[in-house]
C-alpha cells in the first residue's frame, strides 16, 4: 500500500496513519443489513483514534469558565489591552444589540450588512492606515478569505512554516500551488520566488501565536516586490500591540497602504470582542466581495461584536498607551521567568512563550498554575509546528506589577514540582 505526504505538512495520508485521520474502511454492508449495524461502521474508528490520543497524553476537553474571574488571574486568553470587561465595550456591544438586534439576519449580501459594520470597516482601516477594509464573522474566515480569493489557479502561495491553522487551511483551500518555506526566511521566499514563473503571493503572521516572535516583514517584502508577488499579512497578534499606538505590524513596517500588501486581523484579541476583517487596496476589498465564499455565504457578524469593537478601536485610539503598556509587560514577564532560569522566547508583541519538557509536563504544569490561581495557556502537539510543548503566556495591558510578580512565583514554583 502507498503512503502520500500532505503537500503542506508532509504528513502521512496512509488510512489510519495519523491521529485525526479516518481509516479507508470499505463497507461490504447489504442493503439487508440493520441500519444499527451500518452506524457502527460508519464511524467505529472513533474508538482508537481516542485510544491513541489518550495514549500520547493529547486528550483535550472544554471547560466553561465562570462569569467571574473567582480570584483567578488571566494570563491564558488573549484580552491584550484588557477591554473585554471595559465599560465603554460592554456598552457598545449592549447598545448595537438593543438598535439592531441579536444578530445580523443573513449574509453580509443580504440583510447582513448595517451601518455599523461599514462604520466599523472606515474605522479600521483609517486606523491601520488601508484604502478599504471587510468585517467577517471571525478571523478565521477572513483568512480563509484573503488567501482562496487571492490565490487562484496557477498562483504559487509561499506559506511560512510556522503559520497559523487558519492561514494553513486558506492554503488548503485556494485553487493555487502551495510552497511551505522555513520559517522567518527572506532569502527562502527569494528562493522560492525565483523558481516561478507567474503569479505569486506570500502568506505570513506578522507575529506568530506560538512563540511570540514576529515575522520580518519589511524585508519578506522587499523579496516579494523582486518578483512582483504580494503579500498577505495576518496581523492577529499585533494590531492594538505593535505600530503607533497599536495600528498594527504592517504600519510598523511601513507596509500599510501599500498596492501589493493585504493584512487580515482578528477583533477577539486587542479589540475585546470578536470577528475579523481584511484590510488593503479598494480593488481588493470589491473582488473579496464577489469572490470570497466565507463572506458571500456566512452570516453577518452580529451587531453586539461589531458595536464592542468600534468602541475599543476607538478608546484604544483615545488611549494609544495601552499598546506601549502591553509590550512593557510581556518584556517584564520575559526578564522575570528567565532570571528564574526558565526557558522563555524573548517577545516582540504580547505573546510569552514558555518551553516544557514534554507534553504531558505542559499539561501538568498548566494544572498546577490553575490550582494556584494562575490560568495560563498549553500548546503542543499537533498545535504546534516544531513539536516542542510550551506555556504561553498573554501579557495584558492592564497587569499590576504586582500581578506580574505573582505570576510569575507561581509558574517558577509549579515548574519544579
Amino acid at each position: 500500500m502507498s503512503t502520500n505526504r500532505h503537500p503542506l505538512t508532509g504528513a502521512s495520508s496512509a488510512p489510519g496513519a495519523a491521529l485525526g485521520t479516518a481509516p479507508d474502511v470499505t463497507s461490504h454492508a447489504t442493503s439487508h443489513e440493520t441500519s444499527s449495524t451500518a452506524s457502527r461502521a460508519a464511524f467505529g474508528w472513533l474508538g482508537e483514534q481516542a485510544r491513541l490520543r489518550a495514549d500520547a497524553g493529547l486528550v483535550r476537553t472544554l471547560r466553561p469558565r465562570p462569569a467571574d474571574s473567582d480570584g483567578l488571574l488571566d494570563l491564558a486568553g488573549n484580552d491584550y489591552l484588557g477591554l473585554t470587561r471595559h465599560p465603554e465595550v460592554v456598552e457598545g456591544a449592549a447598545a448595537a444589540a438593543r438598535r439592531w438586534g441579536g444578530g445580523a439576519t443573513g449574509s453580509r449580501l443580504v440583510t447582513g450588512s448595517t451601518e455599523l459594520h461599514a462604520e466599523l470597516e472606515r474605522e479600521l482601516a483609517g486606523f491601520c492606515g488601508f484604502e478599504a477594509a471587510l468585517v467577517f464573522s471571525s478571523g478565521y474566515a477572513a483568512n480563509l478569505a484573503a488567501v482562496t480569493a487571492l490565490a487562484p489557479h496557477g498562483t504559487l502561495i509561499v506559506s511560512d512554516a510556522g503559520n497559523h491553522a487558519s492561514l494553513i487551511d486558506g492554503c488548503r483551500l485556494a485553487r493555487g500551488t502551495t510552497q511551505v518555506v522555513p520559517h522567518a526566511d527572506p532569502d527562502a521566499v527569494r528562493k522560492t520566488l525565483d523558481a516561478h514563473d507567474g503569479p505569486a503571493v506570500l502568506v505570513s503572521d506578522s507575529v506568530f501565536s506560538v512563540d511570540g516572535d514576529m515575522a520580518p516583514l519589511v524585508a519578506s517584502a522587499a523579496a516579494c516586490r523582486e518578483f512582483g508577488a504580494g503579500l498577505i499579512v495576518d496581523d492577529a497578534h499585533g494590531l492594538g500591540v505593535l505600530g503607533d499606538g497599536g495600528r498594527g505590524a504592517p504600519h510598523a513596517a511601513g507596509l500599510a497602504g501599500a498596492d501589493d500588501v493585504v493584512a487580515t486581523l482578528t477583533l477577539s484579541k486587542s479589540l475585546g470582542s470578536q470577528g475579523g476583517a481584511v484590510l488593503g487596496p479598494a480593488g481588493v476589498i470589491e473582488h473579496l466581495v464577489n469572490a470570497a465564499r466565507t463572506f458571500i455565504f456566512d452570516t453577518g457578524l452580529a451587531p453586539a461584536a461589531a458595536g464592542a469593537a468600534l468602541a475599543a478601536l476607538r478608546l484604544l485610539r483615545r488611549e494609544p498607551e495601552r499598546a506601549a503598556r502591553a509590550r512593557e509587560v510581556a518584556a517584564e514577564l520575559h526578564r522575570r521567568l528567565t532570571a528564574e532560569g526558565l526557558s522563555a522566547v524573548r517577545p516582540d508583541a504580547a505573546v510569552v512563550s514558555v518551553r516544557a519538557p514534554s507534553a504531558e509536563r505542559a499539561v501538568q504544569w498548566a494544572a498546577d498554575c490553575r490550582a494556584a490561581g494562575l490560568a495560563v495557556g498549553c500548546f503542543r502537539p499537533p498545535s504546534v509546528p516544531d513539536g516542542i510543548s510550551r506555556l504561553r503566556l498573554t501579557a495584558r495591558a492592564d497587569l499590576t506589577d504586582a500581578q506580574i510578580a505573582g505570576a510569575v512565583r507561581v509558574i517558577s514554583r509549579s515548574a519544579h514540582r
